[in-house]
Order: C-alpha cells, then sequence, then structure tokens
C-alpha cells in the first residue's frame, strides 16, 4: 500500500497499518469516532486490509474475538477515546481467558489535553489492568524517521506479543493532535520524497511468521515422560477438555495415539473436536457424565492416574468423581497457566499433545478388564440416551443439542452459548464424524457478546450455527447492527424457555418469589418483532421433522433465527428426573462385580 503522506497523523497511521498488514494482519474491526479518526481512514484505506465499521464498542470487541477465534490469528479493534475502549473491555477478559489474539488500538486526547477538564479524556494507558499480554502508550506522531522506526518496531512487538508466550489481547493507547480528519500539511507531503517504503518494509518480507507453538516447543523428550508409570497402571484415562486446536484433525489423532499407546478411555468434553471425529478416536467415551452418576460404575471406575489434555471440561459430575478419588494427575498444555481448580496431585507438562503423541512409539496396549467396563457403559448408556431422544416428542430442550450432533453438514461451525446450552452438549452430544467445528466463549463463561461472537467466527466462512437462550440473545440486541457488513450466514437456533434456565438447576429455585423475578428474569419480546426491526429472517419451530429440514442443508447467505418455545420449569425436573437414570442400569462384566 502507498504510504499516506497527507499530514502526520495519516503518515503514522499508514505505518502502523501497513507494518500489520506485512505481519499478517488480514482484518479491523472499527468503531466510529473523532480522535481515532487517522486510525480509522489508515485501515479504510489499506487494500489487503478488510476494515469493518461497528457501531457498538461491546459488539466490536465479541465480533473481533469470533474472527479472530476462526482466522487463528490477531484481529485488530480500533476505538476512540473516553468510554469507547472500556466497552471492549469483557472481550478482552475472555480473549486472555480464552487465549485469543487480539491488538486493541485506543486513540487518546495528547498529554497537554488529559486531566484538565477537556472533555471525552479518562486514564487509558492501563485501562484493562492486568487482563492484556503487553500494553503501552505510543509517542505522538512524528516525521522524525528515527521515531517512525520506534512506531514499527512496537506494533511488530505488538503482535507478537497478542501470540506468545500465551495468545490473548495486547492493548496500544496512541495520542493523536490535530488535525484529525486528512487535512494536507506541507512538512509530511515533503517527508514522501525522503521515504524509501522498499528499504523501511523490506526485511519483514524475509522474517518467519509468529505462530503460539513457537513458544511451546519443549525440551521434554521420551525418556523424560513419565510413561512407564503411565503405562504400569490398570485404571488411566485420558480428559480431553475445551480445546480449539489451530488442526483438529491434528489434535484429534494425537488424542487417539495415546490413548492407543496407553489402552486408556478418552473422555470428551461436549465443546471438543473429538466428539466430531469418532471415527479417529476408538476408545472415545461421550456419557461419561452421566456414567459418574451410578454411584456403583463411579467407585468401580476410580482411576489411579489422569493425563488431562488442556482445560477441565465443563462436568461438575466429572470434577466431584476427580475430586473424591485424587488420583495422579498430568495436565498436558503449552501455556503457562494453572488448569487445575481442584488442587490435585498435578503435574504440568508444558507441551502440545501433538508434540507429546510425537514422541510416542508405535506400540498398541492390549484392551483391560478396565477399559472394556468403560466401553460397555458408555454403549449401554448411550443406547439409553438415544433411544429417549427419539422418544422424546415435546420440545425438550436438551434433544436440540443432540439433533445438532448428528444433523448438520459436516463440518459445519457452530457456536454454543454458556449456561444451558452448553450444559446440555455435555450431557447429550453424540460422537459423529462429521468434522463440525465447535465455539464458545468459555473463557470466563459469560454470556455477553454471544451473538457478536458467533457473528464473526461465521464472517467469510462456511455457512455456520449459534446454539442460544433467549437471555443470552437478548443481552447481545446490538450485535444484529453488524448484519449490513456481515459476509456469509448464521442460523441462529434460540432456545426460548423464557427466562434463565440455567438457575432452574440451582437450589436457589426453590426460593419464591425472589427467585423468578430475580434469577429467571423472564422477558416479554416477541422475537418475530425483534427480528422484523433488524431486517433478520425468522421462524418459528414447532416441530423435530421442521427443524431438522431446516439444518440441512444450511443456507448460503443472511442472518436466520429458529426460535423454539420450550417449557423452562418442565425442561428442568425432565434433567432432574432422567439425568441420573441412563447409566442407572448398565450390566456389570463379571471382572467388575
Amino acid at each position: 500500500m502507498p504510504i499516506d503522506f497527507t499530514n502526520t497523523n495519516l503518515l503514522w497511521t499508514s505505518i502502523l497499518a501497513e507494518t500489520l498488514y506485512h505481519l499478517g494482519l488480514t482484518t479491523a474491526v472499527v468503531c466510529p469516532g473523532s480522535r481515532s479518526a487517522p486510525l480509522a481512514i489508515a485501515f479504510a484505506n489499506h487494500p489487503q486490509i478488510e476494515a469493518i465499521p461497528v457501531l457498538d464498542e461491546r459488539s466490536a470487541g465479541f465480533f473481533a474475538l469470533g474472527l479472530a477465534r476462526q482466522q487463528k490469528q490477531p484481529v485488530v479493534l480500533v476505538c476512540t477515546s473516553g468510554t469507547a475502549g472500556a466497552n471492549f473491555f469483557p472481550a478482552v477478559i475472555e480473549a486472555r481467558e480464552s487465549r485469543v489474539p487480539l491488538l486493541i488500538l485506543t486513540a487518546d486526547r495528547p498529554p497537554e489535553l488529559r486531566d484538565c477538564n477537556a472533555g471525552q479524556a479518562i486514564e487509558q494507558h492501563r485501562l484493562y489492568g492486568n487482563f492484556p499480554n503487553w500494553h503501552t502508550e505510543l509517542a505522538l506522531p512524528s516525521l522524525d524517521p528515527v521515531l517512525l522506526a520506534y512506531a514499527r518496531q512496537t506494533i511488530i512487538q505488538a503482535w507478537r506479543s497478542t501470540l506468545l508466550p500465551s495468545p490473548g489481547a495486547v492493548h496500544l493507547n496512541l495520542p493523536f493532535r490535530e488535525p484529525l480528519a486528512p487535512l494536507p500539511e506541507a512538512p509530511a507531503q515533503a517527508r514522501a520524497l525522503t521515504f524509501d517504503e522498499k528499504e523501511f518494509f523490506g526485511f519483514m518480507q524475509t522474517a518467519p511468521a509468529v505462530s503460539p507453538t513457537d513458544s511451546h516447543a519443549s525440551a521434554l523428550s521420551l525418556s523424560t515422560l513419565p510413561l512407564a508409570t503411565w503405562k504400569a497402571t490398570t485404571h488411566g484415562v485420558i480428559i480431553a477438555g475445551l480445546a480449539q486446536p489451530e488442526s483438529a484433525q491434528t489434535y484429534c489423532e494425537a488424542i487417539a495415539r495415546l490413548a492407543e499407546v496407553l489402552g486408556f478411555p478418552v473422555l470428551a468434553e461436549g465443546l471438543s473436536p473429538l466428539r466430531s471425529y469418532g471415527h479417529v478416536v476408538p476408545n472415545l467415551m461421550t456419557t461419561y457424565d452421566l456414567i459418574l452418576r451410578n454411584a456403583t460404575l463411579a467407585a468401580k471406575l476410580t482411576p489411579e492416574v489422569v493425563i488431562r489434555i488442556g482445560e477441565m471440561p465443563t462436568s461438575k459430575q466429572l470434577r466431584t468423581w476427580l475430586a473424591a478419588t485424587q488420583p495422579l494427575q498430568w495436565i498436558v498444555d503449552a501455556g503457562d497457566r494453572n488448569l487445575d481448580p481442584l488442587h490435585g496431585k498435578t503435574v504440568h507438562l508444558p507441551l502440545q499433545v501433538e508434540h507429546l503423541a510425537a514422541l510416542l512409539s508405535a506400540d498398541v496396549a492390549p484392551a483391560s478388564p478396565y477399559l472394556e467396563l468403560w466401553q460397555r457403559a458408555e454403549t449401554q448408556t448411550r443406547a439409553a440416551v438415544d433411544q429417549f431422544m427419539r422418544d422424546t416428542t415435546s420440545l425438550f430442550e436438551g434433544k436440540i443439542a443432540w439433533l445438532l450432533s448428528h444433523g448438520l453438514p459436516s463440518e459445519t461451525p457452530i457456536f454454543i452459548c454458556s449456561s444451558t446450552p452448553v450444559r446440555d452438549v455435555e450431557f447429550f452430544w453424540r460422537s459423529s464424524n462429521l468434522r463440525l467445528q465447535p465455539f464458545f466463549n468459555r473463557g470466563a463463561n459469560g454470556i455477553d457478546g454471544s451473538l457478536s461472537t458467533a457473528l464473526g467466527i461465521a464472517h467469510r466462512q462456511s455457512p455456520a450455527v449459534m446454539l442460544t437462550g433467549d437471555l443470552a440473545l437478548l443481552h447481545d440486541t446490538n450485535g444484529f447492527l453488524l448484519r449490513r457488513h456481515f459476509v456469509g450466514h448464521l442460523t441462529i437456533i434460540l432456545i426460548n424457555n423464557n427466562g434463565g434456565g440455567i438457575f432452574e438447576m440451582l437450589p436457589i429455585a426453590q426460593f419464591e418469589p425472589v427467585f423468578e423475578t430475580f434469577f429467571s428474569t423472564p422477558q416479554t419480546i416477541q422475537f418475530a418483532d425483534y427480528c422484523k426491526t433488524y431486517g433478520v429472517e425468522y421462524e418459528l419451530i414447532e416441530t423435530w421433522e421442521t427443524l431438522e429440514k431446516r439444518l440441512n442443508p444450511l443456507p448460503q447467505t443472511g442472518i436466520r433465527v429458529l426460535e423454539i418455545q420450550t417449557d423452562r420449569k418442565a425442561d428442568a425436573r425432565s434433567r432432574q428426573n432422567n439425568l441420573g437414570q441412563f447409566a442407572a442400569n448398565i450390566t456389570l462384566h463379571p471382572y467388575a462385580s
């Protein structure tokens, strides 16, 4: 891109944009504002960077988060000074907790207009506290060649810091003096005569691309791994937690290799890609939450060794079981965070499971009685769940997750909202070979920004699906303002149970009248009218047959809401009555009796 020499501010910001382009940036999400005008112009004018305008900063933050999840690289967020940047904060928190790379550029007043009641000026330098990987403030724009080089190198460092040592947000605060509009300045225009663009950026052409995996190379070797301990046990399990790996196929194959060598069952979180690569992992267990509700089985399945891949699964039942049994646990994760909320006998192996699998031999362990017990329990429990779902004709919320697991086109990206949807996925999501792509915001487990995140995931990708409740959708209504600039398709499966269904499963549900008003918080929204306001396609789904037809095939363009109205209290009773029954009558192998 030709550097913009109109004035000092635009020279500064166009160098910033061009540097980011050389680093690999493809998308910038830009919120409107006066102070950020030089940044907005630089990204809008760059021919190789897609600049997407978003009115609401909170929606913009989560939209960028979704884009970064899908692209697996940093996305830039731009806003003006004042409270604008504060609205990015929830997305910054989620980026840190979920390890998603974001580069946040907040425009600011120059130093002489701070702390003097100049207006739209707040303390922005440490706006996000300790949540960013790194934060700093750039110098004021300058024509000085030394400072132009400083700006370039600071941007390079910022980009690297979004990825290393673990992906997350980086915040750069950029002060600007007038003119903010593209008004000509003779000194800046004269600078064009001495600026050698090829020399300034040329070295970046040969620089290696930065990847989060670069910092994850481990000194661990086969001899330093606890393989002898793992192989010596007769009761070992692999737990695959939340994961959005760079390559789902490679990730699943690596876990399968580990399971084959050790002969361990693989307990796969509902949001793990493993459940959509069932043909890859022979020892896959999808109903462990239900199995562990059988106290007799839970005791007989007590592990001696646990190898956990990444974060802890959603299942509270699993957590309770691990806390009670206290097995030796190794956590395989390339990051540097503490991932053991149970504070057990835990060893951190700082590497990716793909690297671990590459160190293993080609041995295949024989099936053990312990593995056979898991397999028997899985087969019988899965059959009970599937039969229950086939027999269920009423619009039970849990059946939606079950249908989605095998009713979508292959390789469909699906965003699953927090609260009840993720738990129904954990309980009921079947194994398949559809290679579905699960996405989620489970870092901080909030419902904020869900729609915007889903739209970011779907933008310029294959047709995508979102599974959400009514409150989560209402919490991000401004996400629909993205429709004008959205390219692709998103089908929103809206579970409307008129309130927060997750609270019905908690002890607080017994306490009326405060429960319904302050926890369930029912809303009287007519979603058909709501969608009409935003120009979004809407359909009320009244039968399972209709839902199945709408899921496959999916449209190629637009945003569509499929509303399913359910009975919140009846569905809560169904879960309470049935979750413990699916594995209640398992026929035990003689070994286990």
